[in-house]
C-alpha cells in the first residue's frame, strides 16, 4: 500500500493569495506607462499585472515594440513602490491562516515580484511566519517556470512530494505541476485544479488531508 507523503511544506504565491494587491498593482505599472507616455492599461493588462513578472508584463503589453518594452523596466526598477503598499489588503483572517500552520509545517513565498518581494514580508509583518521569501530576482525565470519553488525545496531539503504551492493564477498551476509538488488553487482563474478553495481560510481544513 502506498502511503502519501505528509506535506512539511506550504509555499504561497503573493498577490491574489495571501493579499488583495489589485489596486496597488495597477496604480503602479499605470505610472510607469504615464512616465512612459502610454496610455493606462486596458482591462487585459489589469489582469496580466497580478500575475506576471514585470519583465513579462511589459514584454507583453509592448511585444510589437521591444525598446519600449526595455524602458518600461528601467523605469520600473527606478520606481518607489513604497506608497502603493497602503493600496494592499491583506487577505480575510491572514494572520491567523499562518499563525495556524506555522506550528506543524515551515512556511515561504514564491512570487513573480521582484525587488518588492521580501519588503511586502517585512511591511505586513509577516517574518514571524514566512521563513522564505523567493522572488523573480532570486531565480533564473519566473513563473511558470519550476525555479521558485525549487529554490524552496532545496532551502528546506525537501522533496517535491512534502510541499504544496497554494496559487490562484494558471502560472501557479503550471509551476507547481513542473517541480512535481501539489497544487491548491484559490478562487476561480484556475482551469480544472484537483483542490480549489474559495478563500484562503479553507486552506486549513484542506491541508492535512493532502
Amino acid at each position: 500500500i502506498d502511503v502519501p507523503v505528509a506535506k512539511r511544506l506550504v509555499i504561497f504565491d503573493c498577490d491574489g493569495v495571501l493579499f488583495r494587491s489589485e489596486r496597488a498593482n495597477v496604480a503602479f505599472y499605470n505610472e510607469v506607462l504615464r512616465r512612459l507616455g502610454e496610455p493606462a492599461m486596458d482591462v487585459h493588462g489589469e489582469t496580466a499585472c497580478q500575475a506576471l513578472a514585470s519583465s513579462q508584463l511589459f514584454e507583453s503589453l509592448f511585444a510589437d515594440r521591444p525598446e519600449l518594452a526595455d524602458r518600461a523596466r528601467s523605469i520600473a526598477q527606478a520606481l518607489d513602490y513604497g506608497p502603493y503598499y497602503a493600496l494592499m489588503s491583506p487577505q480575510q483572517d491572514l494572520y491567523d491562516v499562518l499563525a495556524s500552520l506555522r506550528g506543524d509545517y515551515r512556511l515561504a513565498m514564491a512570487t513573480n515580484r521582484g525587488k518588492t518581494a521580501a519588503t511586502v514580508v517585512r511591511y505586513f509583518a509577516l517574518d514571524p511566519y514566512v521563513e522564505l521569501t523567493v522572488g523573480v530576482l532570486d531565480v533564473a525565470r519566473p513563473k511558470p517556470h519550476p525555479d521558485m519553488l525549487e529554490r524552496c525545496l532545496g532551502h528546506f531539503g525537501l522533496e517535491p512530494e512534502a510541499a504544496l504551492y497554494v496559487g490562484d493564477q494558471q502560472i501557479d498551476a503550471d509551476a507547481a505541476f513542473a517541480a512535481r509538488v501539489s497544487f491548491v488553487a484559490v478562487g476561480a482563474a484556475v482551469k480544472s485544479p484537483a483542490n480549489r478553495i474559495d478563500s484562503l481560510g479553507d486552506l486549513l481544513q484542506l491541508v492535512p488531508k493532502l
